[in-house]
């Protein structure tokens, strides 16, 4: 059994089941089996479950939030959102059985079409920081295009994926087709990587684990889609709303405690409007609400656990401090919002990927060296920019080497649109139109027409 923490207050919430090789290659197998009646159920039959399941989470909307509040310290409001998309992605993905089309293609002599075959047990390993959302992203589209899914939800985080798991089987979806499988990593998320009926394996977390499992998966020549870290980059130029962009960096970055691989980290500034604009930041990141992640008012609540705390606090010890904003204190993993002007690339917090409530600034001259800056590092996933001018928008989202971007925004996912990162990000898209064919193979066939 492992002990589930509160990191608010470091209570212990309930202990749930870490289950060993024997169970998870059990569960494996029945998902197995379960495919094969999985993939033969009608499209639109596949539809209404999906949709009855979008429908039962709605339902408990409210109870899968609270859970999130109590166990990953997720604000309620944020919390609902997270519920919420989970509904909708399964509402989106309800759509799919039905339109996953293959193409006629003109030959001679005969008849060329190509059909989207599921592969057939899928292995989701989600992390602690967004435990619903990220579980429906994989889940979702690879119910919809006939597989069945073995879920292993973060070890701190699992409540909300088991209730996910019980709440599929209410909704109408057979047994072995969409199961839970709490427990380790090395050992149920490496069983799912080794085992020969998992046929793909969706990973969302940090680039060095995504590392091993894909080589793992390169042994058996296991598709992967992998999500990894971030170290994204706001720009601001000159001539920007400087008011409207100062007002939402600190939710740019400090939404979710920073615990975010879409976080705008790494805050670039131009030098000729550099200081104004942390005149208006200084206010609206010490109005940022860091409370009780239960009240309605809460913007930010704790960090994960004990650990990561000690781990974010390291990159602010010898670090220059702009300013900082307010965190409770007592019980609970707390860290307050916190600025650092950074004198160099070459400083951990600008470089790492410290992924908790800490921005760092760094002003630029021009829009060439914005760019240059804004591709100094190893990861891609997403990032901002903030300007009035169309062109420079466009020529600067072409530029950066990134998999999301937004302008005079912070927005990073869409249900209906593509997510995913470059370089060491990731590689894959989750989300969209084109999610579901990821979790399929094409299947040619030509048959003649020749007497």
């Amino acid at each position: 059994m492992t002990d589930v923490i509160n990191p608010a207050t470091g209570t212990v919430l309930t202990s749930v089941p870490s289950l060993g090789p024997a169970e998870t290659d059990a569960a494996i197998e029945r998902a197995q089996r379960a495919f094969a009646s999985w993939r033969l159920v009608a499209p639109g039959d596949r539809a209404r479950l999906l949709r009855r399941f979008a429908a039962v989470v709605d339902d408990h909307l409210e109870e899968l939030a609270a859970l999130e509040v109590g166990n990953a310290g997720h604000t309620i409001g944020n919390a609902r959102w997270e519920a919420g998309n989970v509904r909708d992605v399964l509402n989106y993905y309800a759509g799919a059985p039905e339109r996953l089309s293959g193409r006629q293609i003109p030959v001679a002599g005969g008849l060329d079409v190509t059909f989207h075959e599921p592969l057939g047990v899928v292995g989701i390993i989600v992390p602690w920081n967004f435990p619903m959302p990220i579980a429906g992203w994989g889940f979702a589209p690879a119910l919809a295009a006939g597989n069945t899914v073995v879920l292993k939800p973060a070890e701190l985080t699992p409540l909300t994926a088991i209730r996910l798991g019980e709440l599929a089987l209410e909704a109408g979806l057979p047994e072995g087709v969409f199961t839970v499988l709490p427990g380790k990593g090395s050992v149920v998320g490496q069983r799912f990587v080794t085992h020969p009926a998992v046929r793909k394996v969706c990973f969302t977390g940090s680039t060095g684990v995504g590392k091993s499992i894909m080589a793992g998966c390169a042994d058996q020549v296991k598709r992967v889609t992998l999500e990894l870290g971030g170290k994204s980059a706001n720009i601001v130029f000159a001539d920007a709303d400087l008011e409207r962009a100062a007002a939402a960096a600190p939710g740019g970055v400090f939404d979710n405690a920073g615990q975010d691989c879409c976080s705008r980290s790494r805050l670039l500034v131009q030098e000729s409007v550099y200081d104004r604009f942390l005149a208006l930041l200084e206010p609206a990141v010490k109005a940022f609400r860091v409370q009780d992640p239960a009240l309605e008012t809460a913007e930010m609540g704790p960090l994960i656990s004990a650990g990561h705390r000690d781990k974010v606090a390291s990159y602010t010890a010898d670090a220059d401090v702009a300013f900082a904003g307010q965190a409770p204190t007592g019980d609970g993993w707390w860290f307050p919002p916190t600025v650092l002007l950074a004198h160099s690339t070459g400083d951990p917090h600008w470089r790492e990927e410290v992924f908790g409530p800490v921005l760092s600034v760094l002003p630029f001259r021009d829009e060439e060296e914005a760019v240059r800056l804004a591709n100094d590092t190893e990861y891609g996933l997403s990032g901002s920019i903030w300007t009035r001018d169309l062109g420079r928008a466009l020529r600067v989202s072409r530029g950066v080497e990134t998999g999301n971007l937004s302008v005079n925004s912070h927005s990073s996912v869409r249900y209906w649109t593509p997510f995913g990162g470059m370089k060491q990000s990731g590689l894959g898209r989750e989300l969209g139109p084109d999610a579901l064919l990821s979790f399929t193979d094409v299947k040619n066939v030509f048959i003649s027409t020749e007497a």
